[in-house]
């Protein structure tokens, strides 16, 4: 009885495609004879549509939608259908490597797909990723509308880290008729990871409309809202979530973000502090946190939160706090500046490497010269030297402090030397300069102003040097 209808449907398909198709010649006759589209103008259809109806591609499209989809699964011969059985019964009974064997031995060009497809299969679980893909790829090239394969690939891709190839692999699947929640989050992943942030949001969407229990997808939208910088987007999205999950630190985290491309520091402030009660802070939202307090002149809180990013960062590098120290001193807030030096240096003591503890000398010098200790000053400056005799800024420095001191001789030992070395040597000489202007020596003052000019052409160096030499042709 099956073995009638099967004929009998096949002829009605084939007459509706028949008729169809004839139909398209219609339209096709028509416009040739200057209809411009083969529905009437008064049809309650707009020009765009009517444009899109009487597209060719359109008409053929449509035509061929009266016949059966071509199937999205290769076939196999009886022959291959005796040798995959025996394939399935060594995987049932968990022979891979048995099952893999038989299956290079009996795969070639002009196998079916299916073989390829279960190679590959076996690969991908024995975690033989490469291998996997080059057997994936073999199979969809063999049948191209291999859904279950093209699928597989792309999974691999993502594994693999390759995105720019998981992106059109799942693409794909859901063009084959895949497109099912996983497909759709993971094509977002894979676009996100290639900073395509548009699609990756239109991909989140539809894996939320499929599957909307899944967080995952909500996180990947609202993370694509903040790649796009759409703050206000991203920060009402964590709002909505967080209400049903409060413990979600990462949306915490990511809300925070938002708020300060939103330019709303505090409220950032205070989901870094939520964060923190979590028990899910991390060195960099400290630090975030702290900078945060900088900003709003907080600075004991800022002290406070540096020094517990650096107790969740023991063996890491100081490098962090002492940027944040460096800007501490610049904002003028050296009690919380010394705080922070000496824990940097009571915490990570000898780890500490020549750059990092010049630079702390350096803050140390900058402390001294606030609190009015010359003499600590020197010490800190020579310490510094000790460590990088090619240290400029620290040379001028020492001038600087001899200058004051009326050691006029060391001073110029000292600016000399670091007119020695690149990259110092305009400062260096305009300092020197500045000091025999000091003595009255404008003719020996000049060469140097204008060799400063020359490495380093500067505006208010071009008026003091103008000016000294207008004391200088007066004096002569």
């Amino acid at each position: 009885m099956n073995d009638r209808r099967v004929p009998v449907f096949n002829s009605l398909i084939l007459f509706c495609a028949c008729l169809t198709i004839l139909t398209v010649f219609q339209w096709e006759a028509a416009a040739q004879d200057g209809n411009h589209a083969a529905l009437k103008p008064n049809s309650h259809l707009s020009a765009m549509e009517l444009k899109i109806w009487n597209d060719p591609a359109f008409k053929k499209q449509f035509a061929e939608s009266y016949l059966a989809e071509i199937e999205i699964e290769p076939r196999v011969t009886v022959e291959e259908r005796d040798q995959m059985q025996k394939v399935l019964e060594l995987i049932s009974s968990d022979q891979m490597g048995e099952a893999a064997k038989l299956l290079e031995a009996s795969r070639n060009d002009a196998s079916s797909a299916v073989f390829d497809f279960t190679l590959a299969n076996i690969y991908f679980q024995q975690d033989k990723l490469d291998q996997a893909v080059t057997v994936y790829q073999a199979a969809v090239q063999k049948y191209p509308k291999f859904r279950r394969a093209w699928k597989n690939l792309g999974v691999i891709y993502i594994r693999l880290g390759d995105f720019v190839k998981a992106a059109p692999a799942l693409t794909k699947v859901i063009e084959l008729g895949g497109g099912d929640a996983v497909t759709y989050g993971l094509l977002g992943y894979a676009y996100s990871s290639i900073e395509n942030y548009i699609s990756a949001e239109s991909a989140y969407r539809m894996a939320i409309l499929l599957d909307p229990p899944t967080m995952d997808w909500k996180m990947g939208l609202a993370r694509s809202f903040f790649k796009q910088e759409r703050y206000a987007e991203a920060a009402a999205l964590c709002g909505q979530l967080l209400k049903g999950k409060p413990e979600r630190a990462d949306l915490w985290l990511l809300q925070a973000n938002a708020y300060i491309g939103l330019n709303q520091p505090m409220k950032a402030a205070e989901n870094y502090e939520l964060v923190d009660r979590l028990g899910e802070s991390t060195s960099d939202s400290l630090n975030m946190l702290g900078d945060i307090y900088i900003n709003e002149e907080l600075f004991d809180l800022a002290v406070d939160t540096y020094i517990r990013a650096m107790d969740l960062n023991r063996n890491g590098k100081p490098d962090r706090a002492i940027r944040s120290a460096k800007v501490l001193a610049a904002r003028g807030a050296m009690e919380e500046t010394k705080r922070l030096i000496e824990r940097i240096e009571s915490q990570y003591g000898d780890q500490i490497e020549t750059d990092a503890r010049k630079d702390l000398l350096k803050l140390r010098a900058r402390l001294a010269v606030a609190s009015g200790a010359s003499g600590e000053e020197v010490k800190v400056l020579e310490q510094i030297v000790e460590l990088d005799p090619l240290d400029g800024e620290a040379l001028i420095l020492l001038g600087q402090n001899s200058s004051r001191n009326g050691d006029v001789e060391k001073a110029i030992y000292y600016y000399e030397r670091a007119a020695n070395i690149e990259g110092y040597e305009a400062d260096a000489k305009v300092r020197q300069a500045q000091l025999l202007v000091g003595q009255g020596k404008y003719d020996e003052a000049l060469p140097l102003l204008r060799r400063a000019q020359q490495v380093n052409p500067r505006d208010n160096v071009q008026t003091y040097l103008e000016e000294v030499e207008r004391v200088a042709k007066t004096r002569s």
